[in-house]
């Protein structure tokens, strides 16, 4: 059993092709997995972000509005106080 062991030596040129496909599969690799994900499907009484969006609004109106009523009607919006009758 006299065999010889030959060690090969690799070109820089050759290692750094090896270098740039270990890199290229290393950014395909993750960006696949990525697509298959393990989201859960949406529930079916989720609400989507428009309509989320449209309740936000709406209490914001509502809310403004309000802060309009207690500076135009005085203190408390429910408490409206006596408009002066004309003489």
């Amino acid at each position: 059993m006299s065999e010889k062991i030959k060690s090969e030596v690799i070109s820089r040129r050759r290692a750094l092709s090896v270098l740039g496909l270990a890199a290229a599969l290393g950014l395909a690799v993750p960006s696949t997995m990525a697509t298959v994900s393990d989201a859960e499907a949406e529930e079916p009484g989720a609400k989507t972000g428009k309509e989320r969006r449209h309740e936000r609004r709406e209490h914001r109106k509502e809310r403004r509005h309000e802060r309009r009523e207690q500076r135009w009607w005085g203190h408390h919006p429910h408490r409206r106080a006596q408009t002066p009758t004309p003489k």
